[in-house]
């Protein structure tokens, strides 16, 4: 089932909530939940959400390129996707390509990164890397994102750490596994609750390593982690682990970092995030695209134009998505926060945004230069483009894939689908 939306007011998603309720029952939501209890991820904004039919809501009236290119493209109509079913594997929650070899690499949240051989064939997992002996895995956490150099010769790891704290990690590549012994703690954060971790690692062109943490947990940004440049928590990092720092600090800062010279902390690029599980930048023209998890009410996503990416504050807590939140709370700085350009209401099934890439691959025709997003309770696979003029145009490309955990884009534009039940699409051309 497909609708398309043309206008900024009308926007609305029918698909199916078809959550299963052995998901909902289990502890293994990823992308953080709105109205949480601190110490607990069990379910998707349990009791907190009442199902309705209130439309998502476009926000923001910039004036954005249409595909990024400059190219006029078809409406999303038109466009018309097959999702076929790959070999799965427990709990994945990324997949991403590597340098230098044509296998798919799989993060399992409960320890292990396997490769898989791209294809439709039942196939032997080869194990990359094992870290269940240095993982929580309850809740939220678990090992979460995965990122590899540009030559495809270091591994970068984003994972939970035995007392709960971010570990951001580095592994030489030997063939194609990682070689244990060669483990580089780049970064450790501690967290002060189980949830809101963040998870997204990605590799830019530069070798620059950017990180998503969330606030830290509990409920409403408790300790105002979120706006406190001095905390690492709630922000976007970007950090080179190509070299060392002072004092022995295992990555070094960005000349361009905005508190690369003080104020801050010098590893942070934006600030004022809930829960950043997952961000990505359009390969086309560096755009950021940044889907925060909610609190109660709104799902936000997010487009910062690259070169406004440095210095950029998301509000939180100060509001949640484009509405007030929490009014006593006064933002950093003195630029206005970002305004999403597109927000969905819980009250219409929505409760964990997972955000995608930009596409930017040939098979798919039509689908150029648009943003690929689902949700954790919300069934579906949705895309969604800005027009020149600030409008979105949306459309459910799948309406049955649900618990979406990761929507990922391989080097070639290559587009798949992991769900939290072990199965992993490939978005197919129909």
């Amino acid at each position: 089932m497909r609708e398309t939306v043309t206008t900024p007011t009308a926007p609305r998603f029918h698909g199916a909530r078809r959550v299963r309720a052995a998901l909902l029952a289990a502890t293994l939501l990823i992308a953080a939940c709105g109205d949480d209890e601190p110490e607990s991820a069990a379910t998707p904004n349990a009791g907190d959400t009442v199902p309705g039919q209130s439309p998502g809501t476009v926000t923001d009236g910039s004036d954005p390129p249409t595909t990024g290119t400059g190219d006029e493209v078809a409406p999303l109509s038109e466009v018309s996707v097959v999702l076929t079913r790959l070999p799965g594997t427990e709990q994945p929650v990324k997949l991403t390509s590597r340098p230098g070899s044509d296998r798919l690499y799989v993060v399992r949240k409960s320890g292990r990164i396997i490769a898989l051989e791209e294809g439709d064939d039942p196939i032997e997992e080869t194990t990359v890397l094992d870290l269940s002996d240095r993982v929580l895995t309850d809740g939220e956490r678990g090992v979460l994102g995965l990122a590899f150099s540009n030559d495809g010769e270091t591994m970068y790891v984003h994972h939970t750490g035995l007392d709960g704290e971010t570990r951001i990690a580095a592994y030489t590549m030997d063939g194609d596994v990682a070689d244990p012994a060669s483990r580089v703690d780049l970064l450790t954060v501690d967290q002060p609750h189980a949830n809101h971790n963040g998870g997204e690692i990605i590799v830019d062109e530069e070798d620059l390593l950017w990180i998503g943490l969330g606030d830290g947990g509990a409920q409403r940004d408790p300790d105002e982690r979120a706006q406190d440049p001095d905390d690492l928590l709630g922000k976007l990092l970007r950090i080179d682990p190509t070299t060392t720092g002072p004092g022995g600090r295992a990555y070094g800062i960005p000349d361009d970092n905005p508190y690369a010279e003080g104020g801050g902390a010098p590893e942070i690029a934006a600030i004022g995030l809930r829960n950043p599980w997952r961000f990505r930048f359009d390969p086309a023209n560096g755009d950021l695209w940044v889907a925060d998890v909610g609190q109660s009410d709104w799902e936000e996503i997010n487009r910062v134009p690259a070169d406004e990416i440095l210095g950029a504050n998301f509000g939180w807590s100060r509001y949640e998505a484009s509405h007030d939140h929490r009014t006593d709370r006064e933002l950093t700085g003195d630029a206005d926060p970002i305004v999403p350009v597109y927000e969905m209401n819980h009250d219409d099934g929505w409760c964990s945004v997972t955000g995608g890439p930009v596409y930017r691959g040939d098979a798919i025709a039509g689908l150029d230069g648009a943003y690929l997003f689902g949700d954790f309770c919300r069934a579906g696979l949705n895309a969604m483009r800005v027009r020149p003029d600030g409008t979105v145009d949306t459309v459910v490309l799948d309406d049955e894939v649900s618990a979406i955990t990761s929507i990922d884009a391989t080097a070639d534009g290559t587009l798949y689908v992991l769900t939290i039940a072990g199965e992993i699409f490939r978005v197919d051309p129909a």
